[in-house]
């Protein structure tokens, strides 16, 4: 059994480099909701000296609110967007000598287009016409990896370690009670259910059925590093691979 561990860095947090130690992928910011291009510049430099696997992480526009505000964009505006901030990046990758392994949206844009298809497909469609070799990384059971599908690219299925679940299997809103999981012995114990089992417990009690192929740990989160190294430990020992 084998899974992947991926981490969104590049925003600015102060563990980004002990996370490098830990994770096997990681997501960095374009610079629309977070970090700039020298910070782009310097988390890949970094990730590429541990080793792990490199990934575009774009958002809406809105630094404001950390990319973290629904927007209604035309289909076409978002295409145009991911190909600016993705092409920004695999600039930056190419030019250290490495290679963009995979791309997952961030925040809002995540969330939204994870339930809606026509804003799904316009994500896929950005990456397909970028590199039709990457991967797409999406929730679990949703429509944006249903639209890698249709685009032909290959979709991995993520699993959240420090959120909580509503029972359709999306993510509870960040506003609303249970949102986040706190304690650390929780976070792994949910994420080696979800890992060994494909299944986890809903905010309400039932439990959801889910793929687990890549596990995200948020890099700006309060326990993020602490989450890490536990999970990391955990995987490990119950004899679980962490790979890209």
């Amino acid at each position: 059994m084998h899974v992947d561990l991926n981490a969104d860095l590049g925003e600015g947090a102060p563990d980004d480099a002990e996370l490098l130690a830990l994770v096997t992928s990681a997501n960095i910011a374009c610079g629309w909701h977070a970090g700039d291009a020298r910070l782009m510049q310097a988390t890949v430099s970094a990730a590429l000296a541990r080793g792990v696997a490199l990934g575009a992480h774009p958002s809406y526009p809105d630094r404001e609110n950390f990319g973290r505000s629904e927007m209604n964009l035309a289909p076409a505006d978002v295409r145009a967007d991911l190909i600016y901030q993705i092409g920004a990046l695999d600039a930056l990758v190419r030019a250290a000598g490495g290679r963009l392994h995979h791309v997952k949206p961030h925040g809002a844009l995540y969330n939204q287009a994870a339930r809606d298809p026509a804003l799904a497909d316009a994500v896929a469609t950005a990456v397909r016409d970028i590199d039709p070799s990457l991967a797409l990384y999406g929730l679990a059971g949703s429509e944006l990896l249903r639209a890698a599908e249709r685009a032909g690219l290959r979709p991995v299925a993520e699993v959240f370690a420090d959120r909580g679940y509503r029972a359709d299997g999306s993510l509870v809103q960040r506003s609303q009670p249970g949102a986040f999981i706190e304690d650390t012995a929780q976070a792994v114990s949910r994420t080696l259910q979800m890992v060994r089992e494909g299944v986890v417990q809903a905010v309400s009690g039932e439990p959801v059925a889910l793929q687990a192929q890549t596990i995200c740990l948020h890099g700006d989160g309060a326990h993020a590093l602490a989450f890490a190294r536990a999970l990391h430990a955990a995987l490990t020992q119950a004899g679980v691979q962490l790979r890209a």
